[in-house]
């Protein structure tokens, strides 16, 4: 979907808001949303861009519907801003605004933004755009996109098995180690959620080849931490096995 050109302008140890501005220090107390909220109207887009960014330390319902119409600014740091501040303020309304934006947007800092607050929104209508990101956007996005998908744990079976085959093939074939490693993490936190059954196997399977196969001893890790929280039998040996006859 997205040009692997993307990646020059888009790191995957960096995050969206380290590049804007720091509204405090760390000692500071939060931003006052009493000052914060009139800003998001503002004509500045500085001032906007703040206040957004401000609601991503503060939690007020009143800021949504304003953050909201934020997304479709015309400025990427105020997109961003806007999107993370939905992620530290979800809402249902939210959900259907933040997924037309992750379709129609350009910039990868702001898909990256959205589908980490799609992951705190725990919305099943988000299922599809996580899935399609973790599969087809850029790195950076292929990333959050995987760990949004282990919040889906929590809104049922038909969702897990549905988030279950694109983290899968992510932890199978994406040739970026970090990515396979939060496919294998959010793998482990589907699986908790599972019966015993040919799906939750094929997770299992997988986390297993992903522990002796992969090529990056973080996926390796991952892998193996993922098994031991499940608890899985078949895991376990294999774990026990591969470590007994020094397989690394």
């Amino acid at each position: 979907m997205y040009s692997n050109d993307d990646l020059k302008v888009l790191d995957l140890e960096e995050d969206p808001l380290d590049d804007l501005p720091a509204i405090e220090d760390e000692v500071a107390p939060k931003p006052d949303p009493e000052v914060m909220l009139p800003l998001l109207d503002a004509s500045d887009v500085q001032q906007r861009m703040l206040a957004a960014r401000a609601f991503c330390d503060v939690q007020d319902s009143r800021a949504i519907p304003k953050l909201i119409v934020l997304l479709g600014d015309p400025c990427p740091l105020v997109r961003v801003s806007a999107a993370y501040a939905l992620g530290r303020n979800p809402s249902p309304d939210a959900v259907e605004p933040l997924i037309d934006r992750y379709v129609q947007d350009w910039n990868g800092y702001v898909r990256k933004g959205v589908v980490w607050a799609l992951g705190n929104c725990r919305d099943r209508r988000s299922l599809h755009t996580l899935t399609d990101a973790v599969k087809t956007d850029i790195s950076a996005v292929r990333l959050w996109a995987a760990s949004s998908l282990a919040q889906m744990a929590t809104l049922g079976y038909d969702i897990i098995i549905a988030a279950v085959p694109p983290l899968i093939e992510g932890l199978r074939r994406d040739p970026v180690a970090a990515i396979r490693s939060n496919c294998a993490w959010a793998l482990g936190e589907l699986c908790r959620e599972m019966p015993s059954n040919v799906v939750y196997a094929t997770a299992i399977d997988a986390l297993i080849e992903a522990f002796a196969e992969d090529e990056d001893t973080g996926v390796q890790e991952d892998a193996k931490a993922s098994m031991l929280k499940v608890g899985d039998a078949r895991g376990l040996q294999v774990i026990e096995t591969l470590e007994q006859e020094d397989w690394f």
